[in-house]
C-alpha cells in the first residue's frame, strides 16, 4: 500500500505542474520556433505539445520523487537496525554492543 500511495503523490502533483508548465511554455514559445541543437524541430504542433507536457512531467516527478527520498524518516532508513532492545538487533548492527564494536 505504501508503494502506490507514494506513486500517488509523485505523480498527481507532478501531472498537474506538468499542465501548468505546459500550458505557459507553449503560450510564450511557438512549437513550429522551436530549434535542437540549432536545427528546427521536425514535428507537428501537436507532436510538440505531447512531448513537451510529457518532458515537463518527467522533471517534476523527478523533483517529486526526490522530494519522497529525502523525507523519510531514520527508521525507514535504517529499518534494519531497530533501536530498542540491542538483545534484539540483528548480527552486526551497529549499536548492538558485540566484540570489536567501538561505538
Amino acid at each position: 500500500m505504501e508503494r502506490s500511495q507514494n506513486l500517488i503523490y509523485i505523480l498527481w502533483p507532478s501531472f498537474l505542474v506538468a499542465g501548468a508548465a505546459s500550458g505557459v511554455f507553449f503560450t510564450l514559445f511557438d512549437p513550429a520556433d522551436l530549434h535542437l541543437l540549432g536545427d528546427p524541430v521536425a514535428m507537428g504542433e501537436l507532436s510538440a505539445y505531447t512531448v513537451g507536457f510529457f518532458l515537463f512531467w518527467l522533471f517534476a516527478a523527478a523533483a517529486s520523487a526526490l522530494t519522497c527520498f529525502l523525507q523519510r524518516s531514520s527508521s525507514e532508513v535504517n529499518g534494519m537496525c531497530p533501536i530498542a532492545d540491542a538483545s534484539d538487533r540483528p548480527p552486526g548492527c551497529p549499536r548492538r554492543g558485540e566484540a570489536g564494536d567501538d561505538r
